[in-house]
């Protein structure tokens, strides 16, 4: 048993060094740039390779399998009624497919990203007036593998104002990382995206975290992408109106996202950390509406 232990824990060294002890912005650019040469025969070697270190790529829902490049699998879409939408009112449904992470009731502005490695709203969010909305509210942080699917798609009915995407490095966010980098998320490129949901006090904010190979998102309410280039913290405002379940945008590869809700909303029973979650199924439940 010590042996294995010590093997296991050999290997998460490794990970770690692998996929952070790198120029990871340099590797990031390159990933982009290769990822959108369109090359029948390259995609085909690529696809291949990543189904080696990522066995459960899964392309059967694909609405087609016909890729120009690695970046148009990256982002490849969903055959139509490939996920079922919650349309109950009082429920706020997954975003994304992801896996459930760290979650639960935020302690005043005190979030968690692993056991034992806390940031705070602040950390995080710079809008004062967002970091007090969510003050012992909820949290729960989405990771999308690399093999998901990578659109993501309102939680709730919602409009879109602005947005505000901030400059940051790309630390890998997997698991391994999370328990060695304190406040990684916040050292992370992100945007913080308020929804408006029509009630002030019933509210939602979603904070997709790029992270290396994908520092890149884009969002149909604004005009090209969001990436390494977008230095600074950029208040970017449009105007947009999504039903539940709209799509809103996609990670060019996979990352996280977080979303935070405020104290008048609770976890939907089923909800554990390790799930593996997807889009559209509920997530949280208004605790005043029956």
């Amino acid at each position: 048993m010590a042996r294995l232990i010590s093997c296991l824990a050999q290997q998460e060294q490794l990970n770690f060094l692998l996929t952070n002890r790198i120029p990871r912005r340099w590797l990031t650019q390159w990933m982009g740039w290769f990822s959108r040469i369109e090359s029948t025969h390259l995609t085909r070697v690529s696809i291949w390779l990543w189904r080696l270190f990522a066995d459960d790529l899964e392309l059967s829902e694909s609405k087609t399998h016909a890729f120009t490049s690695l970046h148009d699998c990256f982002i490849r879409e969903l055959k139509t009624g490939a996920r079922t939408i919650d349309g109950r009112k009082s429920i706020v449904i997954s975003p994304c497919d992801a896996i459930v992470g760290a979650h639960g009731r935020i302690e005043g502005t005190t979030v968690y990203q692993a056991k034992g490695f806390p940031y705070t709203l602040s950390d995080l969010i710079p809008d004062e007036a967002l970091q007090d909305k969510y003050r012992d509210g909820l949290f729960v942080t989405l990771r999308l593998k690399s093999s998901m699917y990578h659109r993501f798609h309102a939680p709730v009915d919602c409009q879109v104002h602005e947005l505000n995407y901030i400059s940051g490095d790309t630390w890998n966010v997997n698991p391994i990382a999370l328990k060695r980098i304190e406040k990684l998320y916040c050292k992370n490129e992100r945007a913080v995206v308020p929804l408006d949901t029509g009630d002030a006090e019933r509210s939602i904010t979603l904070v997709p975290v790029a992270a290396i190979l994908v520092a890149s998102m884009k969002f149909h309410c604004l005009n090209g992408d969001l990436d390494l280039r977008s230095r600074g913290s950029n208040h970017l405002y449009c105007e947009a109106s999504y039903n539940k379940g709209d799509e809103m945008g996609y990670f060019q590869h996979g990352s996280t996202i977080i979303l935070f809700a405020t104290s008048h909303y609770a976890f939907c029973d089923d909800i554990r950390e390790g799930q593996r979650i997807s889009m559209g199924e509920p997530l949280l439940r208004l605790t005043d509406i029956c």
